[in-house]
């Protein structure tokens, strides 16, 4: 790579779960390259994830709902970012807003490099005349390539994230709590990848019951009223869901737990980012996409694989052809052995 980039801008503006995944591809290259200084845009949600940050990699956060809305603030953003004169830009995210600031870049000499996504791919996995059903390069080989186009590559694999934040003194365990202690997030945006919630609420109270674990609900304040009825009076179940912790200190709790239990959604990229061993239920999605969380393996996943209708979407929002989401009819069992399994297996 020309000694003359020294500058990159990298960007990412959403969604979480993607952003997350940036995360073990960025740090080890920030630190393969101390002496080139690397910037991130990104959302202002999704830059709370970027902890234990590189000391060479800036996270800058952009409105882009407010302060940089429509095209207008398209050229707004660029005119603020030349003046920081880059050198080059990875753009990781390859949507209508960054492809109009990459093509800026370029026009005014910038060398881009744009991430292939891959689209046709994933068209082709999830359609009914599917070729076959096979592993395709993952988000993180994909962002990797951007930057390779760019002649950077790291030597080194990412470590989990040294979360610094101390959790809340009302979450610490004390001394004579002998459980196991296991995260549950059980709702993502699209009813395609969500798992029934009777079903895994029959799943966390059959837990609590044995006295053996104590199992923490993750959801936002909208999923409060629903999800904080799970909560037992013994306390072997606590919702989080309105306690507005924020990401850090979730973070800093997941790192205590024995296990997360996440939908193909960005609490199991999290869970991943500090370490934590996760179980991820996937119903029309699949893992064979590219979205599994870092280091997990299909050990990791619930699924069904005994129906030709699975994989049916890319991201969960195409609805159920019969209206049934049969993808999400797994037995609590399954999903109760494999959380001893993975737990205990800690």
């Amino acid at each position: 790579m020309s000694k003359t980039c020294d500058k990159i801008l990298v960007i990412r503006l959403s969604a979480l779960g993607d952003v997350a995944m940036v995360i073990p591809v960025l740090y080890p290259i920030c630190r393969e390259y101390p002496q080139k200084e690397f910037t991130l845009l990104t959302s202002p949600v999704a830059a709370q994830l970027y902890v234990d940050t590189p000391e060479n990699l800036i996270v800058k956060s952009v409105d882009t709902k407010n302060d940089y809305k429509g095209l207008k603030g398209i050229f707004k953003l660029f005119g603020e970012l030349k003046r920081e004169r880059f050198d080059a830009v990875a753009d990781l995210h390859d949507v209508l807003r960054s492809k109009i600031l990459s093509l800026l870049f370029k026009i005014s000499g910038v060398k881009v490099a744009t991430i292939n996504k891959g689209r046709n791919e994933k068209r082709n996995i999830t359609s009914e005349k599917r070729d076959s059903l096979k592993q395709l390069k993952t988000s993180f080989e994909r962002y990797a390539d951007v930057f390779r186009k760019l002649g950077l590559e790291a030597s080194q694999d990412f470590k989990p994230l040294n979360v610094s934040t101390p959790i809340p003194e009302w979450l610490q365990r004390n001394t004579t709590d002998k459980t196991k202690w296991i995260g549950v997030a059980p709702i993502s945006l699209h009813k395609g990848k969500n798992y029934p919630l009777e079903r895994m609420r029959e799943v966390v109270e059959r837990l609590a019951q044995t006295k053996q674990y104590k199992i923490f609900i993750f959801g936002s304040p909208s999923d409060g009223k629903l999800l904080d009825s799970w909560q037992d009076k013994e306390g072997c179940i606590i919702s989080l869901c309105n306690h507005k912790l924020g990401f850090r200190n979730e973070m800093a709790l997941m790192k205590h737990l024995s296990a997360v239990v996440s939908m193909d959604s960005a609490n199991m990229h999290i869970a991943r980012l500090v370490g934590t061993p996760v179980i991820s239920i996937w119903g029309a999605t699949h893992r064979y996409t590219g979205f599994l969380g870092w280091g997990l393996t299909k050990e990791s996943v619930i699924e069904r694989n005994d129906l030709e209708c699975r994989p049916c979407s890319v991201f969960g929002n195409r609805p159920c052809k019969y209206g049934d989401y049969r993808c999400m009819d797994i037995a609590t069992e399954k999903v109760i052995e494999k959380i001893k399994e993975i737990s205990e297996g800690e």
